[in-house]
This record gives C-alpha cells, sequence and structure tokens, in this order.
C-alpha cells in the first residue's frame, strides 16, 4: 500500500474517530472547564448589562459542568447586527447566548430588511421580566416646562426632545408611535450607546428626555429618581396604570379608537418579553434542552430571585415556551396593522 494511501486511510479514520468521541460527549463533558460567552446588545450599566450580568452569575449553576459565563458588550445597531450574527454567524455549539433587545424579533416580524433571522427559529430560554410589575415611561427633565403628557400634544406645543439607541431598539420606536398616534411634538435624537448615556445627556441638558423603563430608573438612576430630576409623564407596556405612578396615564387608556388600540398592542408586545435571553438555532438537542432546562430552574431559583429585586429589576420571569408565544402571536397581527406600523418607524422624526 503506498504512503499517499496509507496517509488518506489514516487521515479517514482519525475524522471517524474523532466524529465519533464527539458525538459520544455528554453535556456535562462539552460544559466542564469552559466559558460561554453572553453577549449584550447595549452599553455598560443598563437593564440588558444588569440582567446579563445577573444570568451569568447565577445560570452556570443550573447547567451540567457548571461553565463559566462572560459576558460582552456589544452596542450597536439596535440589536440587529447581534441577531443577525447570532443565526447566521456565531457557534451553534451550545458556548455562545445573547441577551437580545426586545424589539429586535418584532422587526423581523415587522420585514425589517436589515433583518437576516427567523426569530422562531431561534433558541429561546426565556425572558428575566414579562413585565408585571415595570413600565416604560416616557420621562423628562425636572427643568423641562411641561407637566402633563396632555402638554406635548399638536403642533403648538411644547417640542420635547428625546435620546434613543438604533434601529430596532424600543427607546426609538415608542417615540415615534407616540407622535404618531398621539399627536405628540417630540423630536427623536439617536446615537446613543443606550439608556445610562441617554441619562447623561439629560443630566447634560444635551436631551430634554427619554423613553425607558421603571426598573432602569430605580436600579441605575436610582438618587436622580427619587429626587425627582427625571419625571414620568406616560406610560407604555401597561394595561393599566402602574400602582406607583397613579397620576400617570397609559398608552392603552389614550388610545382613540380600536385601531389604535390594535397598533399600540402590535408596539408594546416586545415589553412582555422585556429581558429575553436566546441561544443560536441549531444547536445540539441535548445541549439546548440543558439551557433551557438550567434557564427554567434557574428563574424558579429564591435566591436568585432575590438578586434582581436586589437590583430593581423587575423580576417576573417566563420560559422560552412563553416567548415564542408572544412572537408568534406577534406573528398574526393584521398585515394592515403592520403596514401601519411601518409607515410609522420608517417616517423617523
Amino acid at each position: 500500500m503506498n504512503q499517499l494511501l496509507k496517509g488518506s486511510l489514516f487521515g479517514l479514520l482519525s475524522i471517524s474517530i474523532g466524529a465519533s468521541t464527539l458525538q459520544a460527549q455528554t453535556v456535562e463533558q462539552f460544559y466542564r472547564g469552559k466559558s460561554i460567552t453572553l453577549f449584550v446588545p447595549s452599553g455598560a450599566g443598563g437593564v440588558n448589562d444588569l440582567s446579563a450580568r445577573l444570568v451569568a452569575r447565577y445560570l452556570p449553576r443550573f447547567l451540567p459542568g457548571s461553565p463559566r459565563i462572560v459576558v460582552e458588550n456589544v452596542p450597536g445597531a439596535g440589536g440587529l447586527t447581534l441577531a443577525n450574527r447570532l443565526f447566521n454567524t456565531l457557534p451553534r455549539d451550545g458556548s455562545v447566548l445573547s441577551v437580545l433587545e426586545r424589539g429586535t424579533p418584532q422587526s423581523a416580524i415587522a420585514g425589517d430588511i436589515a433583518v437576516k433571522f427567523d426569530p422562531l427559529s431561534l433558541t429561546w430560554l426565556g425572558s428575566l421580566s414579562s413585565y408585571a410589575t415595570d413600565a416604560y415611561l416616557l420621562v423628562v427633565n425636572k427643568g423641562f416646562p411641561a407637566t402633563s403628557i396632555l402638554e406635548l400634544q399638536g403642533r403648538g406645543s411644547r417640542k420635547v426632545r428625546l435620546g434613543a439607541s438604533g434601529p430596532g431598539a424600543t427607546n426609538r420606536t415608542m417615540p415615534l408611535i407616540g407622535k404618531a398616534v398621539f399627536d405628540l411634538n417630540l423630536e427623536v435624537i439617536l446615537g446613543y450607546s443606550g439608556a445610562p448615556a441617554i441619562a447623561l445627556a439629560q443630566l447634560r441638558d444635551e436631551v430634554d428626555g427619554q423613553i425607558t423603563s421603571l426598573s432602569f430608573l430605580r436600579s441605575n438612576q436610582a438618587e436622580n429618581w427619587a429626587s425627582g430630576k427625571f419625571r414620568a409623564l406616560m406610560a407604555f407596556g401597561r394595561k393599566s396604570r402602574h400602582p406607583d405612578l397613579p397620576t400617570v396615564p397609559t398608552s392603552q387608556e389614550m388610545a382613540a379608537n380600536q385601531n389604535v388600540r390594535e397598533l399600540i398592542n402590535f408596539a408594546e408586545l416586545p415589553f412582555y418579553m422585556a429581558l429575553p435571553i436566546v441561544a443560536p438555532p441549531g444547536l445540539p438537542e441535548d445541549r439546548a434542552r440543558a439551557l433551557i432546562d438550567g434557564f427554567a430552574l434557574m428563574i424558579g431559583d429564591p435566591a436568585f430571585l432575590a438578586a434582581g429585586n436586589e437590583l430593581k429589576l423587575d423580576m417576573s420571569p417566563i420560559g422560552g415556551a412563553a416567548v415564542k408565544k408572544l412572537i408568534s402571536e406577534a406573528a398574526a397581527t393584521a398585515p394592515e396593522t403592520i403596514n401601519r406600523y411601518n409607515e410609522i418607524i420608517r417616517s423617523g422624526n
């Protein structure tokens, strides 16, 4: 047998043995001594970042092999770039997880041309928040003259400059919805890495406010929120007024008719999966199941819930199946409502 043939047979045998060994590897063997990278599509210090670091601290306790989880912040493009990478180029072996901007799956349903992923094909672990005790608030600086959302309605009203991130981010989407359906006189100023950066811009009077979560204000901006430097004028993501903000009206109660309510329902669906954790599609079945089951065990752990409450996050977690149900519901929205939503989002300012 010539040397070339011997080498070829040896190579094939090595590949066969290697594949067999890989195939026989248990989930625990795969994760033992390894690291999982958990990407965050926004800057450090925001609610997404706090949530990711909480998951990185607790999830390894519920995974076979107890792998270390390393958080990596990759702000930009409102999370769409990261979601595209997750679906198309990042490893599908269970070594990568991601927080997604909650509006990212909705962008896919709405037909955003920048989307290169199928949200229902991703491996959904779940969400830390279903917004049960949270609210997405339009807040303004203490010195801003309007004290009621009604003062922002109509062309002759005061204009409010709201800081925002980028495409797909709800801090851009909801101001545009508010402008279109409630006739709010506002301007969206893009380019900020996340809510903490916008809060700093507020304190410098670069912008008049932003739309952000109550949980973020209580955790990242606790002193400014408690002292009244930021105050709320209206709330999205609520079916009724928040008990701690009884004078702040909701988008639902401001909706003038059924068409507006349907549009608001579609726009607000992401809030009910507010802090989603996801893995790429096509993972080995046993690793996908270990991640999903581990997440389910983690969100039922009293110590984990207590730690999240200490961070003042909205700890109302749901599992992966519940997140996929919300995405399916969004996908079933009437085409004319989605078309109207797209018209608003594409209108910019």
